[in-house]
């Protein structure tokens, strides 16, 4: 008797499982961001949370989590209990680049977490401050060259993508320069606007009102083609560096054991904001490409990541770049 009442509930559970899933939210929801507040991918998280509200019928509430280039914040979502109740935006860096750039990451990039969503692809470019001497990427290698060891170049922290594309741009130009690692973005742009720092690789999303304010100086876009967000910036690819390409790309991410309802459910929501006209502009002018409808699956992602993982695993074991 009690072997079948046990089986009964059990038979239940399994069925109430999807129900439950499609009811989601009940509540608000939380994105984490795993980066200080003002940077590329908080700017990004929060205009397509805030149409992901809309949709859900609940407040997404935003979360930024820094420290240990992202994965800090990342590590949340990835022990997070698989409710849907708390979600988390990835980057190249947080889910692809710091897997084999940290000796002991926080966590399996590739199968500790459900994919949900991916939604842009940003590309990185080259900073400098005003008072720098230089006025193309030639001329600040040059410049770069002739102080070796006296420059230093900002980040959004240890192991961001953006440190990385430093690392690797410096390697290909043969620079040596100081890292001067910030806890986000936003202080890192405030340094470098103020002269503190003398050069920085950030993502276009954030760099274009300092660029187009001429607070900063743009040498390069880390791209083979132009940024139809700033389409007077010559590449590096243009510029000598052929093929050099850094960039970055945002996800997002649930934990692992998500119901596969409430993946849907994201995943659908996520993709009426970024078909919403008024933010897919927003994402545009800021210097975003939304990826195609064809690489919107979950499916997509996770293979997207695992290749992510290989494709970044060479140049960073051939920089010697290395996070302890």
């Amino acid at each position: 008797m009690l072997k079948t009442i046990s089986a009964v509930l059990v038979g239940l559970a399994t069925v109430a499982t999807p129900a439950a899933a499609q009811q989601w939210p009940t509540g608000p929801v939380t994105m984490i961001i795993p980066f200080a507040a003002g940077g590329p991918t908080d700017v990004l998280g929060r205009i397509v949370g805030e149409r992901i509200s809309k949709s859900l019928g609940q407040q997404v509430v935003i979360e930024n989590v820094g420290g240990a280039g992202g994965m800090t914040g990342s590590s949340r979502v990835a022990k997070a209990s698989p409710n849907g109740n708390t979600f988390g935006i990835g980057t190249v860096g947080t889910h692809a680049q710091g897997q084999t750039l940290y000796a002991r990451p926080l966590y399996d990039a590739a199968t500790d977490f459900q994919p949900a969503i991916l939604i842009a692809q940003v590309p990185i470019g080259l900073l400098t401050k005003n008072a720098l001497p230089v006025t193309d990427m030639k001329s600040f290698i040059a410049h770069a060259k002739a102080n070796e060891g006296k420059l230093n170049f900002a980040s959004a922290g240890t192991g961001s993508a953006v440190h990385l594309a430093c690392v690797l741009f410096n390697a290909a130009a043969g620079i040596k320069a100081a890292h001067v690692p910030y806890k986000g973005t936003g202080p890192a742009m405030n340094d470098l606007v103020g002269g503190q720092v003398d050069y920085m690789c950030e993502i276009m999303s954030t760099a274009k009102p300092q660029v187009e304010s001429k607070t900063v100086k743009a040498l390069a876009l880390f791209n083979t083609t132009r940024s139809p967000a700033l389409p007077d910036l010559p590449t590096a690819d243009e510029q000598g560096m052929k093929g050099f390409e850094a960039y970055t790309w945002n996800a997002f991410f649930l934990p692992k054991g998500t119901p596969a309802d409430i993946v849907r459910k994201l995943n659908a929501v996520t993709t009426e904001a970024m078909e919403d006209p008024t933010v897919a502009k927003r994402l545009t002018d800021l210097g975003a490409v939304i990826v195609d409808k064809d690489k919107r699956s979950p499916e997509y992602l996770g293979q997207f990541v695992k290749a992510e993982i290989e494709k970044w695993a060479k140049p960073i074991k051939e920089s010697g770049a290395k996070v302890e």
